[in-house]
């Protein structure tokens, strides 16, 4: 087990948007987990801005927080923990949303 990321900079930590900060997306996500929670997060924003019903709503801003989570962008900042509790976060997150299309 790899101890938390210190070495990260708050240049790879926030990004600043119109003197808004924001947290940056977690490095050591594999492109391909990457690529599926940015899909997922595509999804809970459009669904947000579509949603019919309360119940719509609140399932797309549910599957919005879990890829946010995933992403380490909500949550527990991604440069505290370990390597290993990164993974599991992104994994456990992707199996959750993958869960909210069966």
């Amino acid at each position: 087990m790899t101890a938390p990321t210190e070495s990260s900079s708050d240049d790879e930590r926030w990004l600043v948007v119109d003197g808004r900060r924001w947290r940056r997306t977690d490095p050591a996500i594999p492109d391909d987990a990457l690529e599926r929670l940015k899909s997922h997060l595509g999804r809970g924003r459009s669904g947000v801005r579509t949603a019919g019903s309360e119940a719509e709503l609140a399932a797309t801003r549910h599957r919005t927080r879990l890829a946010k989570v995933g992403l380490g962008e909500r949550g527990a900042p991604w440069w505290e923990q370990t390597d290993a509790e990164r993974r599991q976060r992104w994994e456990s997150a992707l199996v959750e949303l993958d869960a909210l299309d069966e």
